[in-house]
C-alpha cells in the first residue's frame, strides 16, 4: 500500500469529472451503514447532484496510484440556506452574517484510514476558502463517539443540532473558523 505522504490531492470544482470517484469511495466508506435508506448509495447520489449544483461546490480527493482512496466535498451556505433553517437552536448572526463553507461529506477507505488522510484532505479543502467559518453535521454515535471527539480535536465546536430528512439521525451541527 502506498503510504499517505504518496498521495496525490485533486480539487474538482465540476461534480460531473469526480461523481463516479466519490460513490465508489462512499459505498466502501459507508459499506455498513448502506442498508439504511439515508445512507443508500443513491440517496447520497440525489444528496451529490443537489450539493453538486449549489454555489462554491469543490471536492477534493486523495489518489493513491489513480485509486481514490478519500474525498471531501461541500458548498457554500448562506443566511436563509436550509442548512441554517434546520439547524436548532438557530445560529447567531456570527455565524450566518457571511457566507460559510459546508463541509457535506468526507471519508476515507477502511485500508487507508489511520494515516492522517483525512485532515490532509479537509485542510487542503480549506486552503482556498474565503468564507470566515466552516460547518458540518456529524452523527454522534459514528465511531462510538470517535468521529465527533475528531473534529473536536480538529477545532470544531458544537453548535446545534439538526435532522436533515425523516430518514436521517438527529446530527449533532459543528462550526470552526475555516483558517
Amino acid at each position: 500500500m502506498t503510504s499517505a505522504h504518496h498521495l496525490e490531492l485533486r480539487t474538482f470544482t465540476e461534480l460531473g469529472a469526480v461523481r463516479g470517484d466519490l460513490l465508489d469511495v462512499y459505498a466502501e466508506v459507508r459499506a455498513p451503514l448502506l442498508h439504511l435508506a439515508n445512507y443508500a448509495v443513491s440517496a447520497f447520489g440525489e444528496r451529490l447532484d443537489r450539493h453538486g449544483a449549489e454555489d462554491g461546490f469543490q471536492a477534493v480527493l486523495a489518489y493513491a496510484d489513480e485509486e481514490p482512496v478519500g474525498y471531501v466535498y461541500g458548498n457554500q451556505i448562506k443566511d436563509g440556506d436550509r442548512y441554517w433553517q434546520r439547524t436548532e437552536p438557530t445560529p447567531s448572526e456570527k455565524y450566518t452574517a457571511r457566507a460559510a463553507v459546508a463541509l457535506k461529506e468526507i471519508g476515507v477507505r477502511p485500508a487507508w484510514r489511520g494515516k492522517g488522510i483525512a485532515l490532509r484532505i479537509h485542510d487542503a479543502f480549506l486552503s482556498g476558502r474565503s468564507e470566515p467559518y466552516v460547518t458540518l453535521m456529524v452523527n454522534p454515535a459514528a465511531g462510538d463517539g470517535k468521529v465527533h471527539q475528531l473534529y473536536r480535536s480538529w477545532g470544531y465546536e458544537d453548535l446545534g443540532h439538526s435532522q436533515p430528512s425523516p430518514a436521517s439521525p438527529r446530527l449533532t451541527v459543528m462550526v470552526r473558523p475555516t483558517h
